[in-house]
């Protein structure tokens, strides 16, 4: 069936930074978002308008946890099509080097971030996440999930 351009479907966009040091993974405890609250997540956002990716995971980064990045320390290391209320393509970034200590700048959608082994994450973390964490561990570089 053909769609107008108004009618075309559309799908959102995040990016999501696996932030690692010393063997651990930085993990973020969802709290009054309306969204997996009291779950691990990561650090991430939703593109904006006339932003690409890494530009939102830099911001996002700057936002949530108060480090800088820089482009050119950013690697893509996993992909995932989702469906769940709506549908989502989701990238998964490392970054080899950053600017300042990781803190929690958002205390108002964060209650807690920690540091953990990836043998050994919450067993509340996302699904979702903890997905891309175990497939990004095992080198596979897409996933889907939901269809």
């Amino acid at each position: 069936k053909f769609l107008s351009m108004t009618q075309r479907f559309k799908m959102i966009a995040s990016a999501y930074l696996f932030l690692v040091a010393d063997g651990k993974i930085l993990l973020s405890r969802r709290f009054h978002t309306g969204y997996e609250d009291g779950n691990y997540s990561v650090p991430a956002g939703h593109v904006e308008d006339g932003e690409t990716l890494i530009e939102c995971l830099i911001r996002e980064a700057k936002e949530e946890i108060g480090i800088e990045i820089e482009k050119k320390d950013v690697s893509l290391v996993h992909v995932m099509h989702r469906k769940e209320m709506d549908i989502r393509v989701d990238f998964f970034f490392t970054i080899k080097n950053w600017k300042g200590t990781p803190k929690n700048c958002e205390p108002q959608k964060c209650d807690e971030l920690a540091w953990f082994s990836f043998g050994s994450l919450p067993t509340n973390t996302v699904g979702y996440i903890a997905l891309a964490i175990e497939s990004w561990q095992r080198a596979e570089m897409y996933t889907e999930r939901g269809f």
